[in-house]
């Protein structure tokens, strides 16, 4: 397979694709399938230094994702005016639900709903680049190693950087523990917005918890795999590997008004006691955001 040029991308240069339409005819769809598989057999195609892929993520990995997107959570996108059009932003949110889906709703939803279809780049834990196959795939849709030297290079470069500081404190949660935030560690992403002046956007996601509700967990297991948590849930591992199917929950992302850094400048990340009050700022507005969001959704899996 030859190998694809690397290339740093520069998103405010770069013309957004559109997401293909279902109306598309089926000669549209057949030659754009053969025009990206010419691609890949040529190595006719480009990544970043962090190995992001667009080519592949357009036209694999989003369509992939977009059926769950709309027609299983059928997600509802409120506040995408406060995500920037253009530049480096931090986008900041809670995370639940037993396995990171929440993360890849959040990419799709900015993409596909977005007017200028910003791309996020998420940060990911070490362990998902250290699990066979997941962490290629993540790489090649844009994830990063969660460091704020590779978050300052992103949001330096202009994009659209994803973080969810509860880490697995928070997708690895008891049911009973839902839409409660956990703690947000030590506020790295607060230093790293404040070192390149990126605005803080947070970030609600309601929905997650009830795709795997996480009733038990087998430490003794998890330790043996050496994962951070082995969950039961009603369907799993009761079920088999239909108990992966995750549950229809009716999904609501809300993205808030932007929290500005640039004016207290760089040497201000050197400053734990406002590192501390940004970050237990950010942490308290996602969760009144989290509140708000659950009033407003009807039921569960309505």
């Amino acid at each position: 397979m030859p190998e694809a040029r690397v290339i740093r991308l520069r998103p405010e240069d770069e013309e957004p694709p559109i997401p293909p339409s279902s109306s598309a005819s089926w000669e549209d769809q057949v030659a754009g399938g053969l025009e990206f598989l010419r691609r890949r057999l040529t190595g006719d195609y480009e990544t970043d230094e962090f190995g992001f892929d667009p080519d592949l993520t357009d036209h694999v990995l989003l369509p992939l994702l977009r059926p769950l997107f709309s027609r299983w959570f059928r997600v509802e996108t409120h506040g995408v005016e406060h995500v920037p059009d253009t530049g480096g932003g931090l986008v900041v949110a809670n995370h639940s639900g037993t396995l990171p889906i929440d993360a890849l709703m959040t990419t799709v939803a900015l993409h596909d709903d977005h007017p200028a279809r910003r791309r996020l780049r998420l940060l990911g834990a070490d362990l998902v680049f250290e699990l066979p196959f997941v962490g290629t795939v993540s790489r090649k849709m844009g994830t990063t190693l969660a460091c704020n030297e590779d978050a300052e290079r992103l949001l330096t470069g202009g994009e659209l950087v994803g973080v969810f500081p509860e880490g697995f404190k928070g997708i690895g949660k008891p049911f009973r523990e839902r839409y409660t935030l956990q703690r947000f560690g030590r506020g790295g992403f607060v230093t790293a917005a404040l070192r390149t002046g990126a605005p803080i956007i947070p970030c609600a996601i309601v929905g997650a918890e009830e795709t795997y509700p996480m009733i038990g967990n087998a430490k003794t297991i998890a330790r043996l795999l050496g994962l951070p948590y082995f969950p039961i849930t009603p369907t799993f591992p009761a079920l088999g590997p239909l108990g992966l199917l995750p549950l229809p929950s009716k999904w609501l992302i809300a993205f808030g008004e932007p929290i500005e850094t640039a004016s207290y400048g760089p040497a201000a990340a050197e400053d734990p006691m406002l590192v501390f009050n940004l970050t237990d700022q950010v942490r308290e507005t996602i969760q009144q955001s989290l509140y708000q969001l659950l009033l407003q959704r009807k039921s569960v899996f309505g």
